[in-house]
């Protein structure tokens, strides 16, 4: 189970509340406060490869996409 699909089982266990609490409980993913699963892009949604300059929170990829939109030049 990946951080990003955990809560995907809360559609199996809305009728079972006892056993929806004892999953939260015992099998919630802890939050990150380091590593690569500790920033997700605002845009997308992925993990990895960001871009935190000028507080901007976007992945590489949405970078290039939005780069020129924002005020950015391409210089080669």
């Amino acid at each position: 189970m990946t951080a990003s699909d955990w809560k995907k089982i809360f559609k199996q266990l809305d009728a079972k509340p006892a056993i929806k609490a004892k999953f939260i409980k015992h099998c919630k993913p802890k939050d990150r406060k380091m590593g690569i699963a500790a920033k997700k892009c605002e845009r997308c949604g992925r993990f990895g490869a960001m871009i935190n300059s000028y507080q901007l929170n976007v992945c590489r990829h949405c970078f290039r996409e939005i780069a020129e939109e924002i005020g950015f030049k391409k210089y080669s």
